[in-house]
């Protein structure tokens, strides 16, 4: 930048002697007969002249380079800004906390039963059943227990299906089948890590 604001100050330096001269840079250097005219300094409007002409093409020169360090650092800007974003998003999604491990699946659904009715599906991964979750289920007697005092009454189920936690509520009643539920519900048993 120091560079170029010397050449702009250079050039117009040549362009004060022109002015002084009174012929500018293209005014006429020969009289009407074409002899050199006596009035003005012809070698030194021909070298001011000249040395402008040599400054422009540097000053083109170096604005061609800070026109390309331009595009530059503003392409390196918008990486870094780019790299910034998929790092935060990267980190969002690292941040997302996983899904509760799951406790119990359910391998059999009756059509027509009130868990049918609520929309629990062979292959659901139970993490959430009433008051039951992943932290404090020992075993199906607590899921038993929990049906038992809740017939009538809506449940909060929660279950992983593809990947996506799903909330259902069930309701155990009476129907024309077997249980309060009509499903049937299998522990996992994750090894120890």
């Amino acid at each position: 930048m120091k560079r170029k604001d010397d050449l702009e100050e250079q050039i117009q330096a040549y362009y004060h002697v022109l002015e002084d001269q009174g012929v500018g840079i293209e005014g006429p250097l020969v009289d009407a007969e074409g002899f050199p005219r006596s009035d003005v300094n012809v070698y030194q409007i021909r070298t001011a002249r000249h040395n402008i002409s040599c400054l422009q093409n540097d000053h083109k020169a170096i604005m061609v380079d800070i026109e390309e360090a331009l595009h530059q650092l503003h392409a390196r800007d918008k990486s870094q800004r780019e790299q910034e974003e998929e790092s935060r998003a990267e980190a969002m999604e690292q941040d997302a906390p996983p899904p509760p491990a799951a406790f119990a699946r359910v391998d059999g659904v009756t059509r027509g039963s009130p868990a049918c009715q609520a929309g629990i599906r062979v292959g659901d991964e139970v993490i959430e059943f009433g008051s039951v979750n992943t932290g404090n289920f020992k075993n199906l007697q607590n899921i038993a227990s929990v049906v038992q005092h809740s017939e009538g009454k809506p449940l909060r189920v929660s279950v992983l299906r593809d990947g996506q936690t799903t909330q259902l509520s069930l309701t155990p009643q009476q129907w024309s089948g077997r249980g309060l539920l009509g499903c049937n519900i299998v522990p996992i048993h994750r090894g120890a890590s």
